[in-house]
């Protein structure tokens, strides 16, 4: 009997994306890192390329959040109360590709640092590791306004992704990504619509789209992921069968959104059966991880750094496909 053939077929790849730039090309990485490029769904090699397995970028955040366990923190070690010194640590020890830097410190709602201060921050970082770096605003768009100007500029050259780019700031970031030349991430409140539309609008701003990364809000295990899960899925489906504007590579905030959900933050005190917070919280996150390794993310960032190692392994393992 013949076997039918299930393979299928698209007619579109996803664009490649590079982030960083080595000291030939202007800046001072040791090297880059590329993204996208697929020509099929996630993981299977079977159907077409996946030229860039998936990459984790490790969390450093300007100013500890306050709400962060400290099993999380006693994880991570001192290091933790220094950016420089916790990107240090995260490339050698914890083996992340890149660093996302998350600029909590000039969020008005916490201590407020002026947009000098994240620039000090953004060029120490640059300094300590010869990796490409994210930048991520604090999320009050008045705020980031004025901070990812100046910490666009300070990064000058170096090729970062800095975000988020909404609706209602794309402008300034479509701007600051062509004076500065950086790669820029477009983010939607888990709506696939306004995903494509922020795109429109980044384009018609004069600003590339073969430059920008696509992220959806990201929810954690049992807080929406499902959701987000077919956002993802929709996304590159949509990109692979033509549409320009969703042919793009997908970032999803893992680390960021883990850490603020019970399950990750609540000992057994709180959560009796759950087994200890110091076990349950990193497996939280490598979970939520490879759910969205599954969805089409290309780019995962993560702050503990036994979550780092399961889900490079995890990467590793899935990217075997059927050799």
């Amino acid at each position: 009997m013949q076997i039918v053939d299930v393979k299928e077929k698209w007619i579109n790849r996803i664009n490649t994306v590079t982030i960083g730039a080595t000291r030939a090309e202007g800046g001072t990485r040791a090297r880059t890192v590329t993204v996208g490029g697929e020509t099929t769904l996630p993981l299977l090699t079977f159907e077409g390329e996946i030229p860039n397995p998936p990459v984790v970028a490790g969390l450093v955040v300007d100013v500890v959040p306050p709400d962060w366990p400290d099993a999380l923190k006693k994880a991570i070690g001192p290091e933790i109360n220094s950016p420089t010194e916790w990107a240090q640590k995260a490339v050698k020890q914890f083996g992340a590709d890149l660093i996302c830097l998350k600029l909590l410190g000039p969020d008005p709602l916490g201590k407020n640092l002026p947009a000098d201060h994240a620039a000090k921050t953004v060029k120490a970082l640059l300094e300590a590791v010869d990796v490409p770096l994210i930048i991520w605003g604090c999320g009050d768009l008045e705020k980031d306004n004025v901070v990812l100007p100046e910490v666009s500029q300070a990064a000058r050259g170096e090729n970062c992704l800095i975000g988020p780019a909404t609706e209602k700031n794309y402008r300034t970031l479509a701007a600051i990504g062509k004076a500065d030349k950086h790669k820029l991430i477009g983010e939607a409140p888990v709506d696939i619509n306004i995903a494509k539309q922020i795109n429109i609008l980044l384009q018609d701003a004069g600003f590339d789209i073969k430059d920008v990364v696509m992220c959806q809000v990201t929810a954690a295990l049992g807080y929406g992921f499902d959701y987000v899960y077919t956002i993802f899925e929709r996304v590159r489906i949509a990109g692979l069968k033509g549409d320009k504007h969703m042919a793009l590579p997908q970032i999803a905030n893992v680390g960021w959104e883990t850490w603020k959900v019970k399950e990750a933050i609540a000992d057994e005190d709180v959560l009796p059966g759950w087994d200890r917070l110091d076990k349950r919280g990193p497996r939280w996150e490598a979970t939520t991880a490879g759910g969205y390794i599954q969805a089409g993310a290309d780019i995962l960032t993560l702050a503990h750094p036994e979550s780092i190692a399961i889900t490079k392994q995890t990467i590793s393992e899935l990217m075997k496909g059927d050799q």
